[in-house]
């Protein structure tokens, strides 16, 4: 069965095939269905531009088609992907990151955002909405220098020992305990020097799409 191209153009629907998150629409012709065929890579037209586009082309971006389903009218594809970085042009991994108000759309974003995602919420909050005796709000109102010096010395170097022999000691509570402050340390330096969380998870999708770093010839982590 073979998609239907007789009325034009077809919305693709573009899904991460590891995680599930929809990533993107776009739009298919035959030639550009045929292209994504050939190549195993993502390729769409562009009804602004009137042209085709090859998906990460130029940022690198690209997504590695894993499989294509074709919906009962045959006038829409599913296709899931490895993507090689975000799908949307401002960075983040999906297109669909804007969060509409309304009763059905809060419960569902509260079904699915991660914790990290929540927290970032919450202490972006802090930064711009003070919280008088609020510890976040404290770091903020100390300025970036007391956030790295509270991060670097207070935290990383003391809590990661204290990580360490938690390890050593087998005691999971502790370990999960300490963690859980380093990785809300870290939440707070990226609010504040305005780095989003889909910029770090971009990097790290990235990452691991890379093979090899040897240890002998390792200079910074790129390649896991």
């Amino acid at each position: 069965m073979n998609p239907d191209f007789s009325k034009g153009l077809i919305p693709a629907i573009i899904v991460d095939d590891q995680t599930n998150d929809v990533l993107m629409l776009a739009y298919m012709d035959e030639t550009a269905y045929e292209r994504t065929l050939e190549t195993k890579e993502t390729w769409f037209y562009s009804r602004s531009r009137k042209e085709y586009w090859h998906k990460g082309e130029t940022s690198g971006n690209k997504q590695i088609v894993k499989s294509i389903q074709l919906d009962c009218d045959q006038d829409t594809l599913l296709i899931r992907v490895d993507p090689l970085g975000p799908a949307c042009h401002t960075g983040e991994k999906s297109c669909f990151f804007e969060q509409i108000t309304g009763e059905v759309a809060q419960f569902s974003t509260q079904a699915t955002d991660s914790i990290y995602a929540r927290l970032m919420d919450e202490i972006q909050e802090r930064k711009t909405e003070p919280v008088s005796g609020s510890y976040t709000t404290y770091l903020f109102e100390k300025g970036t220098d007391k956030i790295a010096k509270k991060f670097i010395e207070e935290k990383f170097i003391e809590e990661a020992g204290e990580v360490i022999i938690a390890a050593k000691n087998q005691d999971q509570a502790e370990i999960i305990n300490e963690c859980s402050d380093l990785f809300y340390h870290c939440l707070v330096l990226l609010v504040d020097q305005g780095v989003s969380l889909a910029e770090v998870e971009a990097e790290l999708e990235k990452r691991s799409h890379k093979k090899g770093n040897a240890k002998k010839e390792r200079k910074e982590i790129e390649n896991w």
